[in-house]
């Protein structure tokens, strides 16, 4: 609680302007003369009168000088005191309750767990298509087909077929799928952290397996006749073991989400801050 004190004195007078009632007398003649033409006629001429004689006088007051008066002043001295109390503020610790999961991994790690999936399951789609139909290409058609337009209707022998579009198309597609899927392995692992392996090996590759299975049919059937939905699934359990492993290998990172909502603003919140610099102090002594 801090006080301050200032000292000061007022001169024996105080010139101000002659208080005058003209200027209320003029606006009560203008009411009246306007109310006089819905009332009466003598009404607006009594306005009339008086908003003239509160004019005159107005200006009587103002013309051709300014009438002002001296009002006598008392001195006294003035003690001024300020009064400025600290702003309480409201101490919240950092951690006030557990927000699940209270570490995740970084994106980084979900674009390796990609990369790497998607090159594991290269190995079981080509030598699907070597037992199946004798060529490499059969699976990149597949795969690439979609994006084909000129593709209606196509033969076996038209998938196992080298075919520069369909190549170009399904190595796209793969990229940025795979690159996709990794990064939701790696926000989506945190949510199974004791068992990361079974949640992206094994369920997520059976669950969206059975959603390809049951939406190619309406999307493209001419390809889906031609799918192998048992090596498709092989291959995306190959690709979910892979990229799960990598990302649950990965260095985890603690999320902000536990952090009050204001410190997750980037606001300043000096509160909040004396109270993780404590908590700090205290864990360092405990050291």
């Amino acid at each position: 609680m801090n006080e301050e004190q200032h000292s000061g004195s007022h001169s024996e007078t105080i010139h101000l302007p002659a208080p005058t009632a003209w200027p209320i007398i003029m606006a009560f003649g203008v009411m009246l003369a306007f109310a006089g033409m819905v009332t009466n006629f003598g009404i607006s001429l009594l306005g009339i009168v008086l908003a003239l004689s509160g004019a005159i006088g107005w200006f009587r007051q103002v013309l051709p000088h300014e009438a002002h008066e001296d009002i006598p002043v008392v001195v006294e001295n003035i003690i001024i005191t300020t009064t400025r109390p600290e702003v309480a503020r409201i101490i919240v610790p950092e951690d006030d309750r557990a927000h699940l999961p209270v570490e995740t991994y970084p994106v980084l790690s979900g674009i390796k767990g990609g990369i790497a999936g998607g090159i594991a399951m290269i190995p079981p789609a080509i030598l699907y298509g070597l037992i199946a139909q004798h060529s490499i290409w059969y699976p990149v058609n597949l795969l690439g087909g979609a994006g084909v337009a000129n593709w209606r209707n196509p033969s076996t022998a038209d998938i196992a077929a080298f075919h520069w579009q369909g190549v170009l198309v399904a190595i796209v597609i793969h990229a940025i799928t795979c690159l996709l899927v990794g990064l939701l392995y790696g926000a989506m692992l945190p949510m199974l952290p004791r068992r990361p392996i079974l949640l992206g090996g094994i369920l997520a590759p059976v669950l969206w397996t059975g959603l390809l299975h049951s939406t190619m049919g309406v999307v493209n059937p001419e390809l889906d006749q031609h799918i192998a939905w048992g090596w498709f699934l092989i291959s995306q359990v190959t690709f979910g073991l892979v990229a799960g492993w990598v990302v649950a290998h990965q260095s985890r990172i603690r999320t902000a989400q536990s952090l009050p909502f204001i410190m997750r603003m980037g606001i300043e919140t000096p509160g909040l801050v004396r109270e993780r610099e404590s908590a700090t102090e205290n864990e360092d002594e405990s050291r």
